[in-house]
Order: C-alpha cells, then sequence, then structure tokens
C-alpha cells in the first residue's frame, strides 16, 4: 500500500504551495496527487503527534504565520481555519512540543512563537512570544537574532532554538498550562559560524549543529536531564579543494545511528558522514550530487533506506536509495516541484 509525502514550497518563488505525493513502497518512487495554495509559501511541515494533522509556516514578511491542515483524507489535505499570525517575521521551522504549536522566526530579532492547539488540531491564537538577544561577526547575516529552527529533545522535555545570527542554542522549558517559553541555557558556538539546525543521534546524548555559514557540523554532548550541551568537535562537510561559496542547510542522522548526510547548497552535492563512538564523532566519507540545484531539506523515508533531497532552484525533489553497508546514496528517481522547500513523511 503506498504511503503519502507532503511537499513544502515558496509559491512566492513558482512553488505550488503545498503538494501530496504517492509514495511506491517498493521503489521509493513519488507521483504527485495534489496541490494546495491556500497557505503562501509554506516552506517547513510538521505533523501532530497522531498523524491526524499537517502543520504548515507561512513564511512570509513583516507578519508569518503557521496554519493546519486534517488529514483525515491523507490525499487531500484541507486546511483547518485561516492561519494564525504568529507575531513575527519569516517564520522558517516548527514542532508540536508538549501540545503546543512552536515557530521558530527568523526576521530580526529572531524569536519563537508559542501557539495553541485545539482538539481538534486546529491552531488557536499567539501565548506567548520569546524574542533572542545578541548578534555575531557578520554585518550581513548576523545583524541581530535570527532563529532558525526549533525542535523538541529526545526526551520531550526541552525545547530546543538554534539561532543563526547569535551564534548559539538555546535550551528552553515550556510551561504547558500558560504556553509560556522560558531560556533555561545557552550554548554559544564558535563565533561567526552560524548555526542553522541542529538535530539529535538516536541513542540521546549526542547531538549535531548543521551550520550555514562556515561548512561544519558541531558535534556536542547532549544532557538530557540538565538540558545542557557541551560542544565536542567540529568536521567539515566539503572534500579539501572544494571552492566556491557553499552554505549548508539540513542534516539527517540515520536511524540506527551508523551515518549522517548533509545536504551542501552551493556545492550542490550531499555529504556522507560516518558516526563513530557511540555519535561522539564524525567522519566525512564523501560527497554525492545532490541531483539538482540548492537542496535546501534532507529526510529519510520511514524504514530508512531511502533519502530524498528538495532542490529549491531546480525545482525537483530527489530520492536516493541508501547502502545499507557504505551509507552512500544512489539517485533513483526525481519529481518535479518548483522552489521546493522540504519533504515530509506523515
Amino acid at each position: 500500500m503506498a504511503g503519502h509525502v507532503y511537499i513544502g514550497s515558496f509559491t512566492s518563488a513558482g512553488g505550488r504551495g503545498l503538494t501530496t505525493a504517492a509514495v511506491d513502497p517498493d521503489t521509493g518512487a513519488l507521483t504527485a496527487l495534489g496541490d494546495n495554495a491556500d497557505v503562501p509559501d509554506p516552506s517547513f511541515l510538521a505533523t501532530s503527534p497522531d498523524g491526524g494533522t499537517l502543520y504548515t509556516v507561512s513564511e512570509r514578511e513583516p507578519e508569518g504565520a503557521a496554519a493546519a491542515f486534517s488529514l483525515a483524507d491523507p490525499a487531500a489535505p484541507k486546511l483547518l481555519g485561516a492561519p494564525v499570525p504568529v507575531h513575527a517575521g519569516a517564520p522558517t521551522h516548527l514542532t508540536v512540543h508538549r501540545g503546543h504549536l512552536l515557530t521558530a522566526n527568523y526576521a530580526e530579532p529572531g524569536s519563537v512563537s508559542v501557539l495553541a492547539i485545539e482538539a481538534d488540531g486546529s491552531l488557536g491564537g499567539l501565548l506567548s512570544l520569546l524574542e533572542h538577544e545578541g548578534d555575531g561577526p557578520n554585518p550581513e547575516r548576523q545583524q541581530g537574532p535570527h532563529a532558525h529552527q526549533v525542535l523538541s529533545d529526545p526526551t520531550g522535555r526541552w525545547a530546543v532554538s538554534v539561532d543563526l545570527g547569535t551564534d548559539s542554542v538555546r535550551v528552553c522549558e515550556l510551561d504547558p498550562a500558560s504556553g509560556e517559553l522560558e531560556i533555561e541555557r545557552e550554548l554559544g558556538l564558535r563565533s561567526g559560524i552560524g548555526p542553522r539546525h541542529l538535530t539529535f543521534h538516536p541513542a540521546g546524548r549526542h547531538a549535531y549543529v548543521m551550520n550555514e555559514l562556515e561548512s561544519v557540523v558541531t558535534v556536542c554532548s547532549w544532557d538530557p536531564e540538565r538540558g545542557s550541551l557541551r560542544p565536542l568537535s567540529e568536521t567539515r562537510v566539503l572534500p579539501q579543494g572544494a571552492e566556491g561559496e557553499n552554505y549548508p542547510s539540513e542534516l539527517v542522522v540515520s536511524h540506527d545511528g551508523r551515518f549522517a548526510w548533509a545536504a551542501n547548497r552551493g556545492h550542490n552535492s550531499i555529504a556522507v558522514l560516518a558516526i563513530h563512538d557511540d555519535g561522539e564523532r564524525l567522519e566525512l566519507l564523501e560527497t554525492v550530487g545532490c541531483g539538482g540545484d540548492w537542496p535546501r531539506h534532507l529526510t529519510l523515508d520511514p524504514s530508512g533506506t531511502r533519502l530524498y533531497a528538495a532542490n529549491e532552484r531546480s525545482g525537483d525533489v530527489t530520492w536516493f536509495d541508501v547502502d545499507p553497508a557504505g551509507g552512500i546514496p544512489k539517485q533513483a528517481g526525481s519529481l518535479d516541484v518548483p522552489a521546493a522547500s522540504c519533504v515530509l513523511f506523515a
């Protein structure tokens, strides 16, 4: 039986909004079923824990929004009410955390919004807005805070926000009753590195920060009891001698914790990394072509045997069969999706 994939895109750049595609369980091939342009610029997607609701950002300035879609019919998502303002600009990422929807808002000042989720999965109003403070040395990209991601840690207790503008990761705790978000700890990374996204090792004791302004991953230890990160090392995601501008975007870790893959925008490649020492060390094995231009997002299918890349500028989603022994992806197909930005398996 075929499953479903949801693809976000930038309508302001010619995208079709939210695209629904069927997935062939044997080959991983995608077949487009339809598009929904009810929400402008749905650049990032997430689902509710029960899989019944799809949430999207609307990455607009000066006022961004978030929206909810019912997946009662997974082949035809249905908008639940009008998009809800997040009271900040350019929300780039979102997650469901402790019964609330959190969005990371990139526009200065970078911030995290907390929205209510109603019993039917639809969105209520804004409960709180946590504005970040600080800046970095890059005058073009770090003139102020730029929250780029917010996610739950593996225990579900902590909300972790990654800020490209302040070279830092904030660990926060949410009061489920009030929706107030409070910073518990802030990890400062190397100045000018530009952290974009973070992902956890499946064992739950290490985290990896993908940095956009330098092509390196920062390996951190993670203490889930205290909610604290500690940087351990950095690993480059480009081969020696690589030239030209490069802005890494996404990093995903295999379900068994043996490999990680990083998307390189500019180099237009996927870096293949081996994970050693129970998550403590990364090693760049090689890079392979992403099959398009400007890979903004990567994701694994539920089986962990296929990797999907959303190539924004070439307007396609490419998929790869992953060698289980060596972790090397081999391109197996592609689907035209103008201005593609995110791929989500529900």
